[in-house]
């Protein structure tokens, strides 16, 4: 039997996703890929006693890291993305990073849209990416 979920919605005005965690192998090797291609690294970074490390970006998204030897935990799906200014932006960031060697597991470049999905350090993927929303009837 299938049952259907009430769900209540709560109105929360102020409520805003600014934090993501990551296992990582290394916290050093992810703390400067972070920094090198992703603007993280405004700011002084936050040390715990547990071993993880906060590094910030210029909004003030908090990015926190911590050693973990297990295997890469997202796969599939599974990803999360950077908005980049415009379509130039997504391609110089592409670029840059193949030629860097970081691998790139899709790339789009068209009309209203741009983006490209690479792997971090731990095998992450991460997308960059632009979209013109300025014909959709949402926006």
């Amino acid at each position: 039997m299938h049952r259907r979920l009430k769900v209540d919605r709560v109105s929360v005005t102020n409520m805003r996703l600014k934090h993501l965690a990551l296992a990582v192998r290394d916290r050093r090797r992810s703390r400067r890929f972070y920094e090198t291609y992703f603007g993280f690294g405004d700011g002084p970074a936050t040390e715990y006693d547990d071993g993880t490390v906060i590094i910030r970006d210029a909004d003030g998204f908090d990015l926190a890291i911590n050693e973990h030897h297990g295997p890469a935990p997202m796969s599939g799906f599974a990803h999360f993305g950077f908005t980049c200014a415009d379509a130039s932006e997504v391609n110089a960031l592409f670029q840059r990073v193949t030629g860097d060697g970081v691998m790139v597991i899709e790339h789009c470049d068209e009309p209203g849209f741009a983006s490209f999905k690479c792997l971090d350090p731990d095998g992450y993927v991460v997308e960059a990416y632009w979209e013109d929303y300025s014909n959709t009837p949402d926006h």
